[in-house]
């Protein structure tokens, strides 16, 4: 799990983590970086502080307590190792309300521990866990030895859980607190924008869209999320350009729209039940905005209408001039530079622009990494190396004579296709 590994080696510090949550054993947890705070919980303190009573003996095991208020869930996982605890960290999981304790605590843990780097001898729980035997088995099986859950009822256990249950409060209004600050900051940009577009209310959800290519080389689109003005990075997403040929940032960007709103009518269908479970497609977006000009904006508004989705507001932001380009209007919107709205914009732009290109960027690195005896039937990792390093080059074999490939011990059949192929 992203953050795990380094959590367990931090010494009384708390790292949080957003997660939405999927819920049952086949969901995920989409995990983003969200913060580190400097004011720690004093409960953890607490119990840091009472390192030499935790536990008896040489335990290895991770508490897991969770708080809920508002709509909100955050669990904390606090890590005892040899009776001491050497870290801990949170998770704030959207959408998780409503679920039930024993279904909130089995679905965390599957999760949670599918790719976590350390299984612990025992985990200590507020609750029990629907399915405990089949969960065990599977911790067990991970750990490559028996793994325990404990559920304790009176004790030194249960008032560490207790503790750990008021750290995850305390935890949980921060980030009310924090949350409510965002919004006082972003609610302004948001009436802002609605009202330079001419929108009918402020976005709650804006998409932007960016194409990364050179001369149409590892083409690849992004997709960037903005949710109440702020990053919803578990939804961003990158398309491999995969229709469209040759330099044509147009076409390439027709493909991305229309295979990402293709997404959102079969989630509404209900048709693809991998899409439905991906809430980055099956929302719909209040505004779109691309990376582009009057050509993007047109070509963009095309898929819209021939998809069925014309009424979703959208513009193009050119670089040049940060001129925001609307539909059925000759001349570009213009604002301030300064104006919350154009901040907000801009902000959005740069952010699908940096996606995008961070994203095509690693496509051509591994691009680079590949050659072209990759691509023949026949040539496999040891013979490319043993080719490689007798002519020196690809270019050596490609002027080489066949005798001299099946002087290697390639077949003749192999060496005649290698030629053909290079």
């Amino acid at each position: 799990m992203k953050g795990a590994s380094a959590a367990r080696t931090t010494r009384r510090a708390s790292t949080r983590w957003r997660c939405s949550w999927k819920g049952g054993p086949t969901g995920r947890l989409d995990f983003e970086n969200a913060a580190r705070y400097r004011d720690q919980p004093q409960s953890i303190e607490r119990i840091a502080d009472r390192q030499k009573v935790l536990t008896r003996g040489r335990d290895d095991h991770d508490l897991v307590a969770y708080a809920r208020s508002g709509g909100e869930v955050f669990v904390e996982v606090a890590y005892v190792r040899q009776g001491k605890m050497v870290g801990h960290d949170g998770h704030a999981l959207d959408g998780a309300a409503d679920a039930l304790e024993s279904e909130l605590l089995r679905g965390f843990l599957l999760q949670y521990y599918a790719s976590a780097t350390h299984i612990p001898r025992s985990i200590i729980l507020p609750g029990p866990v629907e399915e405990p035997d089949l969960l065990t088995g599977w911790l067990a099986e991970k750990r490559s030895g028996p793994v325990t859950i404990e559920v304790p009822q009176r004790g030194r256990k249960r008032a560490l859980v207790t503790q750990l249950a008021e750290t995850a409060a305390q935890e949980l209004e921060q980030l009310r607190i924090q949350a409510d600050y965002d919004r006082s900051r972003t609610e302004p940009m948001l009436a802002a924008l609605a009202e330079a577009l001419d929108l009918e209310s402020p976005p709650k959800r804006i998409e932007c869209y960016d194409i990364s290519n050179i001369q149409g080389d590892s083409a690849v689109g992004a997709m960037v999320v903005f949710e109440d003005g702020r990053p919803r990075n578990d939804h961003y997403r990158h398309f491999r350009i995969k229709f469209t040929p040759g330099p044509n940032d147009f076409a390439m960007l027709q493909e991305v729209l229309r295979r990402r709103l293709e997404r959102l009518e079969s989630a509404q269908r209900r048709e693809d039940a991998e899409v439905v479970g991906d809430r980055s497609f099956t929302s719909r977006p209040d505004l779109i905005l691309i990376d582009g000009g009057k050509g993007q904006l047109s070509a963009a508004l095309e898929v819209l209408e021939s998809a069925g989705y014309a009424d979703i507001p959208t513009f193009a932001l050119a670089k040049e001039r940060e001129e925001i380009f609307a539909p059925n209007r000759s001349e570009p919107i213009v604002q301030e530079r300064n104006s919350p709205g154009m901040f907000l914009v801009q902000r959005i732009r740069d952010e699908a622009h940096r996606f995008a290109i961070t994203h095509h960027r690693k496509v051509r690195a591994r691009k680079a990494l590949t050659s072209p005896l990759d691509s023949v039937e026949g040539i496999g990792p040891a013979r490319k190396r043993a080719l490689l390093r007798h002519f020196g080059s690809v270019q050596a074999i490609r002027e080489a004579a066949v005798e001299d490939i099946v002087a290697l011990g390639v077949p003749e059949r192999l060496a005649k296709r290698l030629k053909e192929t290079l």
